[in-house]
Order: C-alpha cells, then structure tokens, then sequence
C-alpha cells in the first residue's frame, strides 16, 4: 500500500509544525483555532454536500455528466470542508488552496474522471465482462457481430451494400396465461 507511507509523513509534519506555531504562539490558540476550523469545516461541508448530492445521484444515474459551475464549486466547497475539519494546519491551508479556481477545475475533471470510471465498472459488471471484449479504442464489442449479420442481410436481398446502424424489428404485445382462483362458495353442504 503506497497510500499508508504517505499518511505517515502528513501525520508527522503535522505534529511537528504544531509544535514549531505553539512554540511562536499559545498552544491554547492553535487548540482552539482546531475547534474553530473543524465548526467551520463541518459547517461548509454541510451546505455543500446538501446542494450536489442530489444532483451527483441524478448524474451517476442518467450518466450525463454536466459542466456547471455550480457543482464543481460545491464539490471543491465539500473537499475544503473535509481538509478544515481534519485537525492540522497543514491540511488547514491546503483547504484554502482548494477555494481557488484553478485548484476547483482540477477537482472538478478528477472527480468526472472518477465517476465516469465507477459507470463503466458498473457497465462491464452489468454486461458480464463483455465490456472489453472491444478493441482498443472502446468500439462496442457487439459491432463487428451487427455489421456481419448486416452483410449476410445485403446478401440475401441482393440489394446494395448499406452500412447503417438502424436496426428494424417489430414489437408484439405478449399477454400472460392468467390464472385464476376458483371461490368456493362456503355457505353450500
């Protein structure tokens, strides 16, 4: 796990430039500049999450991922709120660099990037695997099958070559055999 090393290090410079700014200041000070941090933090993420959440169910669900604004500002809003409520200057200026509109579009494309990649782990669940079935380029893994029982079709009419991705077909209203319950009339000896 690359991630645990990593963690170790922020933990680390955490504490110690904890204790290089009590050193400068009041410890006092920067204990309750945590709790101030971790009320606005939560404060912020609340607000956030209330406004994109039902719009990122609805993208996860239609799959149009949309550019607006908005929500990127929310999602960056939400992440600055995380990084508030961790206890640590470090992580305290880091969600002040994430407010900044470039540092926003940079969270907005990674998190389009991170859903887009979630539906089509869902797809290829969905279609048993057979999403890589495709070549390289993510051609649909039942074209090359369509485009031959589109020949074998010109073939048979004898008619020109069309290259079309129109399939006809007719629909039928299928009723179900509907069983029914036979009442016995109780009142009869």
């Amino acid at each position: 796990m690359k991630l645990f090393p990593i963690i170790l290090i922020g933990i680390i410079l955490e504490i110690a430039v904890w204790i290089g700014v009590a050193q400068f200041i009041s410890g006092w000070y920067v204990f309750f500049w945590f709790i101030i941090a971790f009320v606005i933090g939560l404060n912020l993420l609340r607000s956030s999450t209330a406004t994109i959440m039902p719009q990122l169910q609805q993208m996860q669900m239609t799959g149009m991922m949309g550019n607006d604004p908005a929500i990127a500002k929310k999602m960056a809003t939400a992440f600055a709120g995380i990084l508030l409520m961790i206890p640590g200057l470090i992580t305290d200026v880091l969600a002040l660099l994430v407010i900044l509109p470039p540092v926003q579009n940079a969270i907005k494309n990674a998190g389009m990037k991170y859903m887009a990649k979630k539906q089509q782990a869902m797809m290829n669940n969905m279609m048993g695997g057979m999403g890589n079935m495709g070549d390289a380029q993510g051609q649909n893994p039942f074209a090359d099958l369509m485009r031959q029982m589109q020949d074998m079709q010109n073939q048979q009419s004898g008619g020109q070559y069309r290259d079309s991705t129109i399939i006809d077909g007719e629909a039928h209203e299928i009723e179900p055999d509907r069983k029914q319950i036979e009442l016995k009339d109780v009142n009869k000896k």
